[in-house]
């Protein structure tokens, strides 16, 4: 959420800067809001003021055995009153809370100008492309069941089966392995999440179309960025606890609603997926590096895998709902001849701070802090990855040096 201050004393400003996002503000709808907002609360002020000033007196005459008859009949009418602008003030801040809830999050400077993926910056690319399978990585390996999967739950879904299984388990050990290593707090999350926790993330009141919600009025989440974030809602830190970092490990769940017919079949795009999420509160004066802290350690994953991938900023108008600056980490996949995003890093400024309440206690005073994450990595995209540019040609994948301690071999039958 951006700050309402801001937005009210500079409403041209952002409605330019949010132009960069192809988001349009409806300025007009926004300023008659806050000057009715701003009457309603003159006249709720000065009613309650009165109302103080006649209870009072109520109180003297009362006392003294004069008739209160007149008095009385004031305060019932000044308290009638007051409760229907109370209302409509309520119903007031309740409209510009809901348009404050649909705005995006102003995109840093530093994010490049853009329409869509089109117009995003390649900043390096790292690892050289060797293999020449053009096989996708469905058809590789039978230990892929969609089909079973089918049977099970329905299409977007796959059962993994023996060794990929077991390929599985050890990619994510390896990326919480070296998350810790780099100094992130391993948490153990639930799955689901309340209202207030998606809120509080930007996922709604906006992208409920894209969560699967429970009939106990929870949502499966669609990243352990919800609950994480949330463990500091409504919470004031110590300035000298920060930077904040933590881990987790969870499946994901999507509806995938804006997406019908796109990578249908694999692993690809799914409703559901496991992710090794990597988050970060942080001081807003070192959030930046802060996050190329956390692209890096992101990178790291790929880098122990010997994957090819490349590091791509994202244009104003490709940046997600909440971020101020993103950038997505890409790997080589062999069979689509390109590269597909496996990762994706992003700071979020105070946005989702403000839709949480987290803050941070300085001599400064309080202050929003600022959330940071991004993916450390997919497990479905990088198994997918190792699969393709690892094979063989045959029935065995040749497995780096990092995942070797995990599996105890050099290779993978598949």
């Amino acid at each position: 959420m951006i700050d309402i201050k801001f937005l009210r004393d500079n409403i041209n400003q952002v409605e330019h800067l949010l132009a960069r996002r192809d988001y349009s503000l409806d300025k007009d709808q926004f300023k008659a809001l806050d000057a009715e907002r701003k009457s309603l609360q003159v006249e709720v002020e000065s009613l309650q003021s009165e109302r103080k000033t006649l209870s009072n007196d109520f109180g003297k005459l009362k006392s003294s055995g004069e008739n209160i008859d007149d008095l009385k009949k004031k305060l019932d009418f000044i308290n009638d009153n007051l409760k229907i602008k109370n209302e409509l003030l309520n119903q007031i801040l309740e409209s510009i809370n809901n348009i404050l809830l649909d705005i995006p999050n102003i995109p840093h400077e530093s994010t490049p100008d853009g329409k869509n993926e089109n117009d995003n910056v390649i900043i390096r690319t790292v690892g050289k492309i060797t293999s020449k399978n053009t096989v996708d990585h469905i058809d590789i390996t039978k230990k892929i069941d969609t089909d079973l999967a089918a049977k099970l739950s329905g299409s977007r879904f796959a059962v993994l089966k023996g060794s990929l299984a077991k390929l599985q388990r050890a990619l994510i050990s390896l990326m919480l392995d070296t998350a810790q290593k780099n100094g992130y707090e391993e948490y153990y999350l639930p799955y689901m999440a309340n209202r207030e926790s998606l809120i509080g993330t930007g996922n709604l009141p906006k992208f409920e179309e894209d969560l699967f919600k429970t009939s106990e009025s929870l949502y499966l989440i669609p990243t352990a960025e919800v609950p994480l974030t949330n463990i500091y809602r409504d919470v004031l830190i110590n300035e000298d606890e920060l930077p904040i970092k933590l881990t987790a490990h969870t499946p994901c769940f999507r509806s995938e609603a804006g997406s019908y017919g796109r990578d249908t079949k694999g692993l690809i795009r799914q409703h559901q997926f496991e992710k090794i999420e990597l988050f970060k509160i942080s001081n807003p004066n070192t959030s930046m590096e802060e996050l190329e802290g956390l692209l890096e350690n992101a990178e790291e994953i790929l880098q122990l895998l010997e994957l090819p991938y490349q590091v791509v900023q994202l244009c104003a108008g490709d940046i997600g709902f909440s971020s101020c600056k993103t950038y997505d980490i890409e790997v080589w996949m062999p069979s689509q001849n390109k590269y597909r995003e496996i990762s994706s890093c992003s700071n979020f400024g105070d946005f989702q701070a403000r839709r949480s309440n987290i803050k941070f206690k300085s001599d400064m005073g309080k202050n929003f802090v600022h959330t940071i994450n991004g993916s450390g990595l997919a497990v479905g995209r990088t198994l997918i990855a190792i699969l393709e540019n690892r094979f063989d040609g045959g029935d065995f994948i040749s497995l780096p040096k990092a995942l070797e301690p995990y599996l105890g071999s050099s290779r993978l039958e598949i």
